[in-house]
């Protein structure tokens, strides 16, 4: 059966500009980081996309090492584009990355001319695109001169091979000299793609999040939920098929200590006032700054992404929710501020 788009999918979502830009990202952006790898068939993968898509979502980020395996995310994605969304491609944000272990040796990571390059052109093979919409370094590489980094960047927008560029867990600092780099060469720095979430405030702490204010630069923000932990299906015990059961997943011990547990279970009261889930609290938190062009959600079920679309009935958080939330969550903060080593996602 052929896929059509659903007609209305425009009226409900929300669309905001990256920083100074004329690129506009739904607010609820849909990430294909752990849940669309070589384990998804595609009718479950396309039960997502596809309402995704319906429903106003436009923007579908990915990397090269997404899956798992690596490459297999960009790989069902590529499926899906040849055989439903293809006469869609040009209402749509493809977004790919490059900076973690995708080969062996010295260029099959991190921030080398070498490595980006090659590694966009695999994605795009991988997806059967002439390019993508915005390609990002990411994650900072200390070893490799960022004008290296960066001139790659420049170079792919130059050949057409991404529209824009950005960047992804880079501090405040780095930033602020992607900027300026690329700037000089002619090409914007569009958007910032770090992890930000009520219990991870490390670009507030940092002021990686002024920074992008300042330059212009739109920032959507990953792991909004600090993976999952913020839905409270943590609370009770460890629910089946969650993170926490695999031993080699991306949830850290760190992440259900009994401070961050009891935090989050403070949230409740707060989402309850509201009318809303406490996925939908979060994703209003993180969206409700100025400089926040949308947050990049994750999801295993279809229904996980309706609870998270139903934060775009209630989006507008008071002074007095803000400082209840602060308030709740003072003792239960997670830092994850970016390293060298980086956060394998």
């Amino acid at each position: 059966m052929t896929y059509r788009a659903n007609q209305a999918r425009y009226e409900s979502m929300e669309y905001r500009p990256s920083g100074r830009s004329g690129l506009k990202l739904p607010v609820v952006s849909l990430g294909l980081w752990q849940n669309f790898g070589g384990s998804r068939d595609y009718p479950s993968a396309f039960e997502i996309l596809g309402y995704a898509f319906d429903q106003g979502i436009t923007h579908f980020d990915l990397a090269n090492n997404y899956g798992p395996p690596p490459g297999s995310s960009e790989e069902l994605f590529g499926q899906v584009l040849a055989r439903d969304f293809r006469p869609y491609r040009d209402e749509m944000i493809i977004s790919t990355k490059a900076g973690y272990l995708m080969w062996p040796g010295p260029y099959g990571e991190f921030g080398s001319k070498k490595y980006l390059i090659s590694s966009l052109d695999q994605s795009l093979k991988r997806m059967a695109l002439d390019y993508v919409d915005i390609f990002y370094s990411h994650r900072f590489d200390p070893e490799t001169p960022l004008e290296e980094t960066m001139g790659a960047l420049a170079q792919v927008v130059k050949q057409g091979k991404a529209l824009y560029v950005g960047i992804s867990s880079y501090p405040e600092k780095e930033t602020r000299e992607a900027h300026r780099i690329l700037k000089d060469m002619g090409v914007p720095l569009t958007i910032h793609q770090p992890s930000y979430s009520i219990l991870n405030r490390w670009i507030e702490d940092d002021r990686t999040i002024d920074a992008c204010g300042d330059l212009g630069i739109g920032i959507i923000a990953f792991s909004p939920l600090t993976q999952g932990v913020l839905s409270g299906k943590y609370s009770a015990g460890v629910a089946g098929n969650t993170r926490a059961e695999n031993p080699g997943g991306s949830l850290r011990p760190s992440h259900l200590e009994p401070r961050v547990v009891e935090a989050v279970d403070k949230l409740r009261p707060i989402a309850e006032a509201r009318g809303q889930s406490m996925v939908q609290l979060a994703l209003s938190w993180v969206l409700r700054r100025k400089e926040m062009t949308s947050a990049l959600i994750g999801v295993r079920t279809l229904d996980q992404l309706k609870d998270n679309l139903g934060v775009l009935g209630n989006l507008a958080l008071s002074d007095e929710e803000i400082a209840a939330i602060d308030k709740a969550t003072e003792g239960g903060r997670i830092e994850l501020h970016p390293r060298p080593s980086g956060w394998l996602r």
